[in-house]
């Protein structure tokens, strides 16, 4: 303490020596002056090229020791004294006694500016001469924060949607609601082979159209810089209709059945880890982790029912499922990049399905059968662009794709079986839109229209995460 102390000291001295310096520079200047209106033409010479290299030599000094100062203070923080009041670091321009001769701005007898420009982004403070306390400090910070790109609030939209939740903030609350429809249909036989070649029956064509309409709200908190924690918790409402012809017989006329049912969805919650924070080369890298419960309801054990007397092709669940009915456990890898005003987002992920045992599995009425199921495990990825046309609103473009193998099935005593035509492949593109209206609510809109059969003719959502 005492050697800082010391340091101090010395440093204010020396600061405050180097303005005496130079008047007594000054004082010396007039005086050969003086002497060289009494001397030749030559000898005047001399004597200049005497005082320049004096004068260059008391300068280098001057500098060095004003630049040894410098970097000693900056070594130990800002230069602040205990008091508050800080010494402001002066530079020899300042000092120069020799002024500038009639009609020029600038000049000396070394050809040195009296007072040369400010640097670049220089404080115009009040005289616009002396520098902030602490200029230095804050000019290598200021270095630092620019290796970290900036974002903008439709950006920051962006990440919260694609990528992962902001950590900066504590406590986000996100509503949504969507809808997903599907519409399938397929061609059904009823009827018997004669002689391998010709078919005798009804052949129909049945029809299923659903919509699955869904809200959630999921609540997220940022434990860290690094790390957030989130769950979310949905209710479903689903409508089914299905249509299918052979009524009194005739394949051409139509019956149809419609079907609602709504509860609590799977419950899930996860935490997510940043691995790497974006800068300038480098993306933003995100891992989660989620875990999914059986809170809805199981498709397993609800039975096909004939609603329609007159038409046995006709049957329907009594009942819609609102879940899964499995436990799964996801682990996610995300990365974004910001090229202003361009975000580039990419994800995968793989999702675990625990088996579980159901006491029954049938869909016929009356019959029970018991079975352990196994889910396939599925594997997504997929990535997008977004582009901010505004400080407030972004669009984006993303492709995903879910590849699910086939689902087993295992009775008691017996060995595990595939169950065919249980393997889909569900890809997507989506359209997205994102608004923020102040800086605690957001809009994020989008449409998702499927690529392959087994994924949804359409989503349509929208999702309010509100940041306190």
């Amino acid at each position: 303490m005492h050697c800082e102390i010391v340091r101090k000291d010395g440093a204010r001295h020396a600061l405050a020596a180097i303005p005496a310096a130079i008047a007594l520079l000054a004082f010396a200047q007039e005086a050969n002056a003086q002497a060289l209106a009494d001397q030749t033409l030559n000898d005047r010479l001399t004597t200049l090229t005497r005082m320049v290299d004096s004068q260059q030599r008391r300068i280098d000094a001057l500098e060095r020791q004003l630049v040894d100062l410098q970097m000693a203070q900056r070594g130990r923080g800002l230069p602040n004294e205990s008091d508050g009041v800080g010494i402001a670091p002066a530079t020899v321009a300042q000092y120069t006694p020799i002024s500038p001769s009639a009609g020029q701005g600038t000049g000396t007898a070394t050809g040195v500016p009296v007072t040369p420009p400010p640097p670049a982004g220089a404080d115009a403070g009040a005289g616009g001469s002396t520098p902030a306390p602490g200029g230095a400090a804050s000019t290598i910070g200021n270095v630092n924060k620019s290796a970290q790109p900036t974002r903008t609030d439709a950006e920051n939209a962006v990440v919260q949607r694609e990528h992962a939740p902001l950590f900066d903030h504590k406590l986000t609350i996100d509503w949504g609601i969507s809808d997903t429809y599907y519409d399938r249909r397929q061609l059904q036989l009823s009827g018997f082979l004669a002689l391998d070649a010709i078919f005798l029956g009804n052949l129909n064509l049945g029809q299923t159209k659903s919509h699955q309409i869904m809200t959630d709200v999921d609540v997220r908190y940022g434990l860290s810089e690094r790390i957030s924690v989130d769950v979310d918790v949905p209710y479903l409402y689903r409508n089914s209709s299905f249509i299918v012809g052979g009524a009194g017989g005739a394949a051409s006329t139509l019956s149809d059945s419609t079907v609602n049912s709504h509860a609590l969805g799977d419950v899930n919650f996860g935490i997510y880890y940043q691995f790497l924070k974006e800068s300038q080369n480098l993306p933003d890298i995100v891992g989660s982790l989620r875990v999914k419960a059986p809170t809805g309801t199981s498709p397993f054990g609800v039975k096909l029912q004939q609603v329609d007397p007159n038409n046995t092709n006709l049957v329907a669940p009594d009942k819609l499922p609102t879940g899964t009915g499995f436990w799964s456990i996801t682990a996610g890898l995300s990365a974004l990049k910001t090229y202003d005003p361009v975000v580039l987002f990419g994800s995968v992920s793989y999702t675990y399905n625990v088996a579980r045992s159901f006491s029954d599995i049938s869909s016929v009425v009356g019959q029970t059968q018991p079975a352990k199921v196994k889910l396939g495990d599925i594997v997504q990825f997929g990535g997008g662009v977004a582009l901010a046309f505004s400080e407030r609103d972004s669009a984006s473009l993303a492709y995903t794709m879910a590849i699910e193998p086939q689902t087993k099935t295992q009775a008691p005593g017996q060995g595990w079986q595939k169950v065919p035509g249980s393997q889909t492949v569900a890809s997507t593109l989506i359209f997205g839109l994102n608004h923020v209206f102040n800086k605690h609510l957001t809009m994020n809109a989008s449409v998702a229209v499927g690529l392959t059969p087994d994924a949804p003719n359409f989503v349509v959502g929208v999702r309010f995460p509100y940041t306190f």
